[in-house]
């Protein structure tokens, strides 16, 4: 089992719930149009890593994508939340890595099948340090980044989020109940792209953290 630390508490990583489609960027690089609904998918506890850990690429994948998100840390047991429970049940924030094998996402999504595997290979998701809601809260005007090798790729502000972290815990929770422990990604900007091995990726969001990882 995994562990988050959050100060002095530690709390067992249950399920990491992902948001897609949530940057009407994302959304057009990809070649979607935009859902009534996000989409919902769902990571085991056992793809996460931390900062400063290497995200190794798997040997099935020849095209593996980087996506940069804002997480949310949950702390109660939810359903159906409102817009105060949604509020209160963030305890923390993390910067988050959603690693993708781009290529069997698109080829399950051609035949219809679940694209399970391409999201859920160990060492698919990164988060940074914890920031507790206590030393800060996210406002939505932050600015959200991830470098390459040192250069650029995506960079964005989560008031772009179509929608914002109470949308999103009231969304989930409206169809799968949300537990302590629970990491919510909540959608990356445009600006995705390929890593291939030995490259280094840092990613940050403005007054919650900052990660490094190296693809092995």
């Amino acid at each position: 089992m995994k562990f988050i630390k959050i100060e002095e508490k530690e709390l067992p990583v249950n399920k990491i719930v992902c948001l897609g489609r949530n940057y009407f960027g994302h959304i057009k690089e990809m070649g979607h149009e935009k859902n009534p609904d996000p989409v919902i998918f769902l990571k085991p506890s056992s793809s996460l890593i931390f900062s400063g850990d290497s995200v190794i690429k798997p040997d099935f994948t020849n095209n593996l994508h980087y996506e940069v998100e804002l997480v949310l840390v949950i702390g109660e047991k939810i359903k159906n939340a409102n817009d105060e429970i949604a509020n209160s049940a963030v305890v923390g924030y993390a910067v988050g890595l959603d690693m993708t094998c781009r290529d069997l996402q698109s080829d399950a999504i051609k035949r219809g099948e679940p694209w399970t595997l391409s999201k859920c290979f160990d060492t698919s998701a990164v988060i940074s340090d914890i920031t507790p809601i206590n030393k800060y809260k996210v406002n939505g005007s932050e600015s959200i980044s991830l470098y390459l090798n040192n250069e650029l790729r995506q960079s964005s502000t989560l008031s772009k989020m179509i929608l914002n972290p109470v949308e999103v815990i009231k969304f989930i929770s409206s169809k799968i109940t949300i537990e302590p422990g629970d990491l919510i990604f909540t959608g990356t900007p445009e600006g995705v792209g390929q890593a291939n091995i030995e490259d280094e990726i840092f990613a940050s969001i403005e007054n919650i953290g900052e990660l490094k990882t190296k693809i092995i």
